[in-house]
């Protein structure tokens, strides 16, 4: 038996024996056939043997083969020894203690110990376990390790056949036979006996009904024999346990690797690092790591893949190698001796030969399945592949499909929960080929662009309330086809690109895509051919807009758009649409000073919610009234309507919605002046926040925990939340380079300048704590200066406050005056304490 590729070889690929026998072929000058015929055996016979698929010929054979090559003393007894070597013949029945195996050593796995495991307890209760996979995958490898494995399980011995090209029956039950030392089958029967022994049959492929055949008699007249098969289908034998070989595990998109022991932790990363290590004397560099995990995740696994990519190292590192290759990985050309390339006059295999050979062992309906499959870039379900593969059309269950496609190893099944389904990127690369050929690409990625779109709208709805954490997992798991879906729509479908896109604001928000999200929703409604789209689909895409523009401060900017949903929603008579529209207005009118009409946007909405009972929509109304109370000086008001929020929230099954409303407890309780409680408050939310992946409100919670230190003379845990949240340029309790160049250069407001505003207050509280004014006055001006434009907080009245505090210029006042008036804060107990002492020192 001789493996290729997926085969343990020897130096050369070959066996002892092919080398010999053709090395004294040559020597006397005859061809094949020439030889052949004047042993009297097959040339088959002598093709098989010099290309090592034949390692074991009977006795017979090997003295004729050597009476027609003249061999005598020394070099026959070399020859018959190559051929037959005594330590691999099987004693008689009883003789021995150790099983004898007649197969190569196995050649050292990577990742595959659970493999092993698995396989070598099913051959305790299946008389046939077939390994299946793709070609290079690794069968033969994994299958003569396991058969050393369960050795001495099979006291009757262990023994190997290769399948040769063309085989009939005979010549399988023939070369099995003999590889347990006997001539006949009744022979084989009484050598074995009521003994267990076990059989690998490798490379099927090349011979299926031979084989089929030969196992049918064998195990019918040897009971006790095991038999372990590998090719690329199964057999089709009663009994038989079809056991897929999957790739190996390659590490997961967007877990960049931190070292080198980080990265060897998959399988087909430490296989192509240590291939690589082979070809290229210096292992991987760190800064070569993350394209290295890039590269294996792009070969999918598949050890044929990776060897052939990895001996590439010799001329490229592993960053040219993913640029070079990273798109093309189906066009990996090598040398593998024993493989029958499709171009038999170049000695080569390409990746995507190994694949076409699985592709054409489908029915032509599996084939058309596997081209629609092909669309899908990333993990996905049964119940998305059925209604891709309906085509519009009737549902049918696609299950013993996919079955089918995961015992030929073209699927790949990891993991639990619904999106465990993926194709290996080789395979769904080669399939979208087909399809491009066939000329079906561009209505499949249309029904795919269709069936995500479907997928999205069905699960947006969970993104509030108790679904939240369910349905952001589902978009994450759908990231990769909801971008393919996306692209491909808004060139040829915008009007169902759009539809997609007018679902995903609340995702994007979460996930920190609101400026690519709204960049998305604004090309699909300035598209002319989004225009006659329904008007209320416009609304909440427009809608949707607004709610990213406020996360990076660009909000005015959409407030013409939000006013013209509302009155679209309110046409529509559409409840769900008109309270959004008014929650959006509450939170971008007040950036604008308009406080008056944010109040009443909100009792609207409060209005409008409770006489529809529309519980999660009251609790937001108060919400956003909450800070109206806050601004006004009102806090005892503002408390009681966040315990509202708390309980009407817990009402509905909001949790994010009260984990919001318990961090605007914790800043109402920093406003009190209960630091040390509302220091502790701000970390559990921020905690919660983490958990929940909204990064954009866990900064300013953590921000606010750090000015709450502040306030408490706490500094260097002030200092220790601004390391955390800023990292650059933070050496705490020593002067930094000038506060200007520290913040973000003026702007048009939103996040990065409300936390700007936030981190200079935190470094004034400190700095003036300290003693040192002229630091604290610097801090509280760039804090008032990010905090303009940014009016929905109260952040510009504290800074002014504690820039009053720090310095004796009369003009601060006046401007602190100014921007009560426009914002209409009304200032603290303590604030007001500090601006009477600071009057009272100026009036001594």
């Amino acid at each position: 038996m001789t493996p290729d590729h997926d085969r343990a070889r020897g130096p050369g690929g070959r066996t002892g024996l092919s080398d010999l026998l053709r090395g004294h072929r040559l020597a006397v000058g005859l061809t094949q056939a020439e030889l052949a015929g004047r042993a009297g055996v097959g040339v088959r016979t002598v093709r098989d043997l010099e290309r090592g698929r034949a390692t074991r010929p009977q006795r017979t054979t090997v003295d004729l083969l050597a009476d027609a090559l003249g061999l005598s003393g020394d070099e026959r007894r070399e020859f018959v020894d190559t051929a037959r070597p005594a330590a691999s013949r099987l004693p008689a029945a009883g003789a021995g203690t150790d099983p004898p195996v007649a197969l190569p050593q196995p050649v050292p796995l990577v990742g595959r110990e659970r493999d092993v495991a698995e396989v070598s307890g099913l051959l305790d209760a299946y008389p046939v376990v077939s390994l299946v996979g793709l070609a290079g995958v690794g069968k033969t490898a994994l299958a003569v390790t396991v058969a050393h494995a369960v050795a001495a399980r099979h006291p009757a011995g262990v023994a190997g056949v290769l399948v040769g090209e063309g085989s009939d029956p005979a010549d399988v039950l023939a070369a099995s036979a003999s590889m347990f030392d006997v001539n006949r089958l009744a022979d084989l029967s009484c050598r074995i006996g009521d003994r267990r022994a076990l059989l690998l049959v490798d490379a099927v492929d090349r011979a299926p009904d031979a084989v089929v055949g030969a196992l049918r008699v064998l195990t019918a007249a040897v009971p006790t024999l095991r038999v372990l098969v590998t090719g690329r289908r199964p057999v089709g034998l009663p009994g038989e346990l079809v056991r897929p070989v999957a790739p190996l595990d390659v590490p997961p998109a967007g877990a960049e690797p931190a070292d080198r022991a980080d990265l060897d932790r998959w399988p087909a990363a430490a296989l192509f690092a240590a291939r690589f290590a082979q070809a290229r004397r210096e292992p991987p560099a760190p800064a070569e790591l993350p394209a290295l995990a890039a590269l294996v995740r792009r070969l999918g696994g598949l050890p044929l893949a990776i060897e052939l990519m990895a001996a590439r190292g010799r001329i490229l590192d592993v960053t040219e190698l993913l640029d070079r290759y990273g798109d093309r990985v189906l066009d990996l050309t090598g040398v593998r001796p024993g493989w029958e390339p499709a171009d038999p006059s170049t000695g080569t295999v390409t990746l995507r030969d190994a694949v076409a050979t699985s592709y054409h062992l489908l029915a032509t309906a599996d084939r058309a399945a596997l081209r629609r499959l092909s669309a899908f870039r990333n993990r996905w379900s049964v119940e998305l592949a059925e209604e891709l593969l309906a085509d519009g059309g009737r549902r049918w269950d696609a299950a013993p499909m996919l079955d089918r496609l995961r015992e030929l190893g073209l699927l790949s099944v990891r993991g639990t929960g619904p999106f465990r389904f993926r194709l290996l990127d080789a395979v769904r690369d080669f399939a979208a080929e087909q399809a491009d050929a066939d000329g079906e690409a561009d209505r499949i990625r249309m029904r795919h662009a269709t069936v995500i779109a479907g997928l999205v709208r069905r699960t947006a709805p969970g993104l509030v309330g108790a679904q939240m954490s369910g349905a952001v997992h589902v978009l994450d798991e759908a990231t990769s086809d909801i971008t393919a879906a996306l692209a491909y729509a808004a060139e040829h479908a915008p009007e169902t690109a759009l539809l997609l896109a007018a679902s995903l604001p609340r995702w994007w928000r979460l996930r920190g895509r609101d400026v690519s999200g709204r960049r998305r929703l604004r090309r699909l409604l300035a598209d002319p051919r989004t225009a006659d789209a329904r008007p209320t689909l416009r609304a909440w895409a427009m809608l949707g807009a607004a709610r990213l523009a406020a996360e990076h401060g660009a909000g005015a900017e959409e407030l013409p758009a939000v006013r013209a949903a509302l009155a679209v929603f309110a046409e529509a008579g559409e409840v769900t649409g008109e309270l959004s529209a008014r929650s959006v207005l509450c939170a971008l009118l007040p950036g604008l000073g308009a406080h008056d009409e944010a109040r009443e946007q909100a009792e609207a909405a409060l209005a409008s919610a409770t006489r529809h009972h529309r519980v999660r929509e009251m609790a937001v109304a108060q919400a956003h009234l909450t800070w109206h109370d806050v601004r006004e000086g009102r806090l005892a008001g503002a408390r009681r309507r966040l315990a509202t929020v708390d309980r009407l929230a817990a009402q509905c099954g909001d949790q994010r919605l009260r984990v919001l409303a318990r961090a605007d407890q914790a800043e109402l309780t920093r406003l009190e002046g209960r630091y040390a409680e509302a220091v502790e408050q701000g970390r559990r939310v921020a905690a919660a926040l983490a958990e929940l992946g909204d990064p954009g409100r866990r900064r300013r919670t953590v921000g606010a925990v750090g000015l709450a230190l502040a306030h408490a003379g706490r500094a260097d845990e002030a200092l220790a939340t601004v390391a955390e949240l800023w990292p650059s340029g933070v050496v705490p309790g020593r002067r930094r380079r000038p506060v200007v160049e520290m913040l973000d250069p003026p702007g048009p407001g939103g996040n990065a300048r409300t936390e700007d505003a936030l981190r200079g207050l935190i470094e004034g509280h400190v700095a003036l704590h300290r003693g040192d004014r002229e630091l604290a006055a610097e801090w509280f001006a760039a804090a008032a200066d990010a905090a303009e434009g940014v009016a929905d907080r109260r952040d510009l009245v504290e800074a002014l406050v504690g820039l009053a505090a720090s310095t004796a210029d009369p003009a601060v006042l006046d401007r602190l005056d100014a921007a009560r008036q426009v914002t209409g804060v009304s200032l603290l107990p303590q604030e007001e304490e500090l601006l009477f002492s600071l009057s009272a020192r100026r009036r001594r």
